[in-house]
């Protein structure tokens, strides 16, 4: 065996230690810029060499299924938490200012502390993540079925357009994603009644 393997060097050992005191932080920024902001902060993590304080930057997103009016369906990532990124870190003064200092960055999720003296806000103190957040988080990006969503809902008014029913109007009273399907209320002969229709005979009234 080596030297070098049974003693590993100093500094492997602090990149190590530092890994391990790392925690996920929530971090406030600009609508729509969630993405924008993870490639300028990787950019400044290599610029700024301090990739071993600043780790990881991720963008929640879990699985959808929007289904067409012609029933097709397009597959997509929804954010799981809109304006906000999460980025794993060592927190100390010089990676603070490296992540807030981003373009597009708001502030970190914490405890804000109020001002001694003057008006304004006071500084935020970024608080961690707990391991059971953490947890609960990707769970949500990695275990779920994906959502399935429609531009339909209950109470919307509808005009049938094709099958036994084609020009009747009326209400929706039960949509079903998975099955590609809605129940609606259609008046025949006078009386209200509920019938079952696919999502591609049917549009919706403007």
């Amino acid at each position: 065996m080596s030297f070098a393997a049974e003693y590993p060097d100093e500094e492997n050992l602090e990149q190590q230690e530092k890994r391990q005191k790392a925690r996920w932080y929530a971090v406030q920024v600009a609508s729509g810029c969630e993405k924008r902001v993870k490639a300028n902060l990787e950019m400044r993590i290599r610029t700024l060499d301090v990739a071993d304080r600043v780790l990881q930057v991720q963008i929640p997103q879990m699985p959808t299924v929007k289904i067409r009016k012609d029933g097709s369906r397009q597959h997509s990532e929804e954010k799981v938490f809109p304006g906000y990124v999460l980025v794993r870190m060592v927190m100390d003064d010089e990676s603070w200012q490296v992540v807030k200092n981003t373009p597009n960055v708001i502030n970190f999720v914490g405890a804000e502390q109020k001002r001694r003296y003057g008006r304004g806000r006071g500084h935020v103190k970024p608080v961690p993540l707990s391991p059971g957040e953490v947890e609960r988080i990707f769970r949500q990006t990695t275990e779920r079925e994906p959502i399935v969503k429609i531009d339909m809902a209950v109470g919307d008014k509808i005009s049938v357009l094709s099958g036994p029913f084609k020009d009747f109007q009326g209400e929706v009273i039960e949509v079903s994603p998975e099955r590609s399907k809605l129940k609606a209320l259609l008046s025949i002969f006078g009386r209200d009644t509920p019938v079952e229709l696919e999502f591609n005979q049917v549009e919706k009234q403007s």
